[in-house]
This record gives C-alpha cells, sequence and structure tokens, in this order.
C-alpha cells in the first residue's frame, strides 16, 4: 500500500500518517498570559532537541478557524512555558485539558490538578506532575499548511531549571521509568504507558561519547 498525501485519496479509513512515528512524547504545557491567566494544554509534537544546553521544541496547530493556541500566544508574550510530565495516573486530567475550552476558563481547575509556583517561570506548573522543565522562549517557526489548521507553530526553548519528585528517583540516581508510566500518544485515540524498560548500549562507545549517551553528569 502506498499513496501521496495530498495528491491521492487515503485507502485506508484512518490516516497511516498518524499512528506511524510512535510513540510520541506528550509536551503538557502550562503557560500564563499578560494579564494572568493560566493555561495548561497537551501537545503530541513534542521533543528534545540538545542537550548543551538543553533545548525543546512543540508543534502547535492553529484551531479550524486559524486561531493560533494559547500556548503559543502565552509563551511568545511572557517569554515562558513550563512542560509538565504527563503519566498514566495523570491520563484523565491530561484528557480534559486538551478540550477546546473558552478563553479565560482555567484547565487546571477543569481537569482538577494543583497549581504549584515555578521559581523562574511567571507561571505554575502541575503539582501532580514527576518532573516539570521550567522554558524560556527563543523563537517560533511558522509553517503554511494546505488549511488553516494543517498549518503550525513550530516553538523552540531552552531548559533553565528541571524538577524532578524524590520519590521517583532510582538509588542509582535515574529516573524511575516503569513506576512513573510516561504516557505516550499512539495516533488515532490510542495512548500508551510506559511499564516496562530494556538497557541497549552503543557497541564499542567509550569514554566521553558513552557517558553522555547515557546521560552521566
Amino acid at each position: 500500500m502506498h499513496y501521496a498525501p495530498g495528491t491521492d485519496p487515503c485507502p485506508l479509513p484512518f490516516n497511516p500518517f498518524k499512528s506511524c512515528t510512535v510513540p510520541r512524547p506528550i509536551g503538557w504545557l502550562s503557560t500564563i498570559s499578560k494579564d494572568g491567566k493560566a493555561n495548561l494544554a497537551p501537545y503530541s509534537q513534542w521533543q528534545n532537541l540538545s542537550f548543551d544546553p538543553p533545548m525543546v521544541m512543540f508543534a502547535a496547530n492553529p484551531y479550524a478557524d486559524g486561531r493560533r493556541k494559547h500556548t503559543v500566544i502565552n509563551a511568545e508574550d511572557t517569554g515562558w512555558f513550563v512542560w509538565n510530565m504527563a503519566t498514566f495516573a495523570l491520563r484523565e486530567a491530561v484528557s480534559i485539558s486538551a478540550m477546546e475550552w473558552p478563553e479565560g476558563v482555567d484547565e487546571f481547575d477543569k481537569a482538577g490538578v494543583t497549581k504549584t509556583p515555578c521559581i523562574d517561570a511567571p507561571g505554575p506548573r502541575v503539582g501532580q506532575s514527576p518532573a516539570h522543565f521550567e522554558c524560556r522562549y527563543l523563537s517560533t517557526t511558522r509553517l503554511r499548511g494546505n488549511s488553516p489548521h494543517g498549518g503550525v507553530d513550530v516553538v523552540f526553548g531552552q531548559v533553565m531549571r528541571i524538577h524532578v519528585n524524590d520519590a521517583v528517583i532510582r538509588p542509582d540516581g535515574k529516573l524511575d521509568i516503569p513506576a512513573i508510566r510516561p504516557l505516550a500518544r499512539m495516533g488515532y485515540y490510542d495512548y500508551t504507558s510506559i511499564t516496562e524498560t530494556f538497557e541497549m548500549a552503543i557497541p564499542e562507545a567509550t569514554g566521553v561519547a558513552a557517558a553522555g549517551l547515557e546521560g552521566r553528569t
């Protein structure tokens, strides 16, 4: 099976593009507007970019009517956004925060999660989340689509502060991922949570390269 998106009709009832790049980390992002309104929303186009310094990105499609997402506007206006780790235990709160609430509605309240102050960023973070990145906004790249909803804002940020709940740190200093059960997007309405991990070292990697791949500090 093959087809050319945008030229050929999709031969399947569901778009396979949505479920090939998987699992996708969830950027559960909190921001605050210039007039002090908190916002919380998940994005399934989220990724680390580099480590020295740590930089990240998320991509946000506009609403169907072309309006830009509040997360993007708030990040640009205030210079900050916060990543909150989405977990299996918080899956319902993540889903509720994904709803298209009217402007001014507090998704923290709707999702039933706690606002915890940040240290550098002006907006709050999700108190129940086990890890957070306070990110300083760097820039936005706007890519045009074939429809108002098909365009995308790609937002870049630098991680200025990292929070990790001590309860999810193993004795060896690594995060206990199976205990955390991070949530990930699988496409369609499908999600997964990580309950199992395995080690696989790169053959013949040594010294600084090996330490960097493992994330040693």
